[in-house]
């Protein structure tokens, strides 16, 4: 029987860490972290990195491994998952993996897609009118040649927005288009647990995870790192919107109810990713831990029947 990737998905602020934890405590196994956010040392406030019990209670990876200054791209996470994973299937059974990063998600359980080449002065001319213009123009571009895309990608990360717009462009064709076009095997099964909430429940959590990021010191956090805005680490929520505060563009009020408004945007585009995938099972995030468990091992033999009949 192939070995088992648990993986745990779902918007921000729902709760995917404390499960995480709870499943690998109880597979006594590692956690592997697919949060594309998390990986930078410089960042931990603003994109909410398991406090130091939950990291030192259960073995994570991919967690602040790498530098803001150092480019890291889905790619790259690819490649080195698989690799932690081949080492970790050798010691358990089972791993868990967990974050609300749908790409970096798809890339380890089923490949990354293949796109064509394209002329390398159009992601020139796509960054200067970056630079110029603002990452606005390029939104629309998108809106109006992407729809789909649109729709579940991050808005205010100009290095997928330019990534998209650059396929649009050199090939006439949707970025969408090329997307789950390739699936490669892999030497693991993949059980998928989706937490989700009502609207009201889960945009009440996000504003509480903002006010307590604020009390816990992400205005010096971002402070810290100003300097550094323009690098892509940083074009994420939370970091813009006080980047903009410190700039004189906004008041702090108004800078702190952008990061709710952006982050609320940001999981209704995460949920829109994750529903199109029907192998989910989803729960409630204040499911007992115990029926979780119980329907993953209902899935596990399901696994091993068809595994037999093959």
């Amino acid at each position: 029987m192939k070995k088992v990737l648990i993986t745990v998905i779902g918007p921000t602020a729902i709760g995917k860490t404390k499960l995480a934890i709870d499943l690998a405590t109880h597979f006594k196994t590692e956690i592997i972290s697919s949060d594309s956010r998390q990986f930078y040392k410089e960042m931990s406030i603003g994109t909410a990195v398991p406090s130091r019990h939950e990291l030192e209670s259960i073995p994570h990876h991919f967690i602040q491994h790498k530098s803001i200054h150092q480019p890291y791209n889905v790619g790259d996470f690819e490649k080195d998952a698989l690799k932690i994973l081949e080492n970790l299937f050798k010691k358990h059974d089972n791993v868990v993996m967990v974050g609300g990063s749908g790409l970096y998600i798809d890339a380890v359980v089923k490949g990354l897609d293949t796109f064509p080449e394209v002329d390398r002065e159009i992601r020139t001319n796509l960054n200067s009118i970056l630079k110029q213009q603002g990452i606005e123009v390029l939104q629309k571009q998108l809106k109006e040649l992407d729809p789909e895309y649109y729709k579940k990608v991050d808005i205010q990360n100009p290095h997928r927005i330019i990534r998209a717009l650059e396929i649009c462009h050199g090939t006439g064709k949707a970025y969408s288009s090329f997307i789950n076009k390739r699936k490669l095997p892999r030497p693991f099964s993949t059980i998928m647990i989706g937490l989700f909430a009502e609207r009201s429940i889960l945009y009440d959590k996000i504003n509480k995870r903002v006010d307590s990021m604020i009390e816990n010191g992400l205005e010096e956090e971002a402070r810290s790192l100003h300097k550094h805005k323009h690098l892509n680490a940083l074009q994420t929520v939370g970091y813009t919107e006080l980047f903009n505060f410190f700039d004189g563009n906004w008041d702090l009020d108004f800078a702190i109810s952008e990061i709710k408004k952006n982050t609320r945007r940001f999981a209704k585009r995460q949920l829109t990713w994750f529903r199109k995938n029907k192998d989910i099972v989803w729960v409630e995030p204040y499911t007992p831990i115990n029926e979780i468990i119980e329907k993953i091992m209902l899935l596990r033999i399901n696994l091993k029947d068809e595994a037999g009949r093959l």
